[in-house]
């Protein structure tokens, strides 16, 4: 009798014990499957209809239509500093995984630059979601056929031509290019820009008219002239070639091992906790194969470029680690 007692004891302690176990798995389960529990807010660091605006707008409409978010989702227009605005505004916010934001090259180069305090590390990085890259191009009856031939010239003499670039210096287009250029070893510092404040479309009709003998804008600006016959794109920045002009080699291909994408992304506060970081990268790793957020960025003159957040972060120490020496080198820091 009592060896029965003891098995029954044994065998109801081993029952407690299973049943707090699968208690705490659940418990645990129950953490780990974080979900929005009211109206996650897109800010858009910018007014509406630029580049930041229609890709908030973009997630938005992916999320709520993929049925991808629980909850209502909104976008905040606010623009200012060059993104600065909209980033202080989430900075505030930190530990709330409903506040997102856009972003793009400038939460790096707004600090290395002088003009913004923020920095990638003021944030929890997200995803890396869309690229335009960046093109050389010239005047279709340019002696010059290709990246190569443009970077020996410039080797050679660095101001036997003018090179046009918008909106400012500092830019990604400027960067890209003083980066290829340094890799074929031409003295950059005596390099000979011409500004324009109007960005792509100035910068374009500057080459076509003849008053600058190359330009470095997004692939976007250059390529229907291109189609056209009347400027020659040289090289892109792409890590492999784009199908809309295949034709036209990377600089990659042309021995210069540098991939550098004119990118936008998305961030959110500091934090937030990994089951949140978790959630969110499962619902945008899921947005950039939906066929209706494709077509969305297509429209938009851009691929789907997706990391995610560990992949993001680890680009964003990187190019940081990378530009912050260059915009040293160049004295484009503000003083």
């Amino acid at each position: 009798m009592k060896r029965i007692n003891v098995v029954q004891v044994a065998l109801f302690v081993m029952f407690a014990l299973i049943m707090e176990t699968y208690g705490l798995t659940r418990q645990a389960a129950a953490k780990t499957d974080w979900t929005p529990d009211s109206t996650i807010e897109i800010i858009a660091p910018a007014g509406p209809g630029g580049g930041w605006d229609l890709t908030a707008r973009a997630i938005q409409r992916s999320v709520t239509e993929e049925k991808l978010v629980n909850k209502h989702v909104i976008v905040s227009n606010k623009p200012g500093g060059g993104g600065a605005t909209g980033w202080t505004f989430l900075k505030g916010k930190e530990g709330n995984p409903h506040f997102l934001a856009v972003n793009s090259s400038l939460v790096l180069l707004n600090n290395l630059l002088g003009s913004s305090q923020l920095t990638y590390n003021d944030f929890t990085p997200l995803a890396m979601l869309t690229t335009e890259w960046i093109s050389i191009a010239v005047k279709a009856d340019s002696p010059y056929k290709s990246g190569t031939e443009v970077m020996e010239a410039l080797k050679k003499d660095p101001g036997c031509m003018t090179i046009g670039v918008g909106p400012s210096l500092g830019n990604n287009d400027h960067l890209s290019f003083i980066q290829a250029a340094q890799k074929f070893g031409v003295d950059v510092s005596k390099l000979k820009w011409v500004v324009f404040e109007g960005a792509g479309g100035d910068v374009v009709m500057s080459v076509l008219g003849g008053h600058v003998g190359l330009v470095t804008t997004a692939l976007s600006e250059t390529l229907q002239q291109h189609k056209a016959g009347k400027l020659r794109i040289l090289a892109i920045s792409a890590d492999k070639r784009v199908d809309a002009i295949s034709e036209v080699p990377t600089w990659k291909e042309q021995g210069v091992d540098m991939v550098f994408p004119h990118w936008r992304g998305i961030m959110g506060p500091a934090g937030m906790t990994d089951e949140q970081v978790k959630y969110w990268d499962s619902v945008l790793s899921q947005m950039v194969e939906k066929p209706s957020f494709k077509t969305t960025v297509q429209n938009m003159n851009g691929q789907i470029y997706y990391k995610n957040s560990a992949e993001f972060k680890k680009f964003l120490t990187e190019a940081n680690a990378s530009l912050g020496p260059l915009v040293q080198q160049l004295g484009l820091q503000k003083k």
